[in-house]
């Protein structure tokens, strides 16, 4: 099935069946594993590991969990852009299409050093590039748009989202 196909069947579904549209999202689950090294799973067997610079203690030999957040807004956002071309009857071709996301950040947030200076991303940079190619300049911004728009990750960093914290013993 194609990707336009899919989505037009997901659209009619839910537009059937609205009260299916919302639902939890499957956990992530993660354990300290030694130093600051952390295995995360998922119940559909999804894993990853996770480290810390050196400079706060860990051994930098993974990905640390702001690479990942940045790593997830660049794929959820080719992603949505290959979405939404195929939606407009123009698929992308593979390789036709790269994003990039950066942050700027500020150590002293995350140590605890000065509490008016947020733990997280200070600004958050996407690049998108496009070969021209594959689709013309304008089409290309109004799909990066939608993509940025409509893509999860980068729409929960756009606003507060509720967070709920819950402790519980093992």
């Amino acid at each position: 099935m194609s990707i336009a196909d899919a989505v037009a069947r997901a659209r009619a579904y839910l537009a059937e069946h609205p009260g299916e549209a919302r639902y939890r999202d499957a956990h992530a689950r993660a354990r300290l594993s030694s130093g600051l090294v952390v295995d995360v799973d998922g119940p559909g067997g999804e894993s990853l590991r996770t480290d810390m610079p050196r400079g706060i203690g860990g051994t930098a030999t993974l990905p640390s969990p702001g690479w990942y957040l940045r790593a997830a807004a660049a794929s959820c956002v080719v992603s949505l852009m290959a979405i939404r071309a195929a939606t407009l009857g123009m698929p992308l071709a593979p390789g036709s299409v790269e994003v990039v996301v950066d942050s700027e950040s500020d150590d002293r947030g995350i140590l605890g050093l000065d509490d008016s200076v947020p733990a997280g991303a200070l600004s958050v940079r996407i690049v998108v590039r496009v070969d021209p190619k594959a689709i013309p300049a304008e089409q290309a911004a109004e799909i990066a748009r939608w993509a940025v728009d409509h893509c999860p990750v980068t729409e929960g960093l756009r606003r507060e989202v509720p967070l709920e914290l819950e402790l519980s013993g093992s």
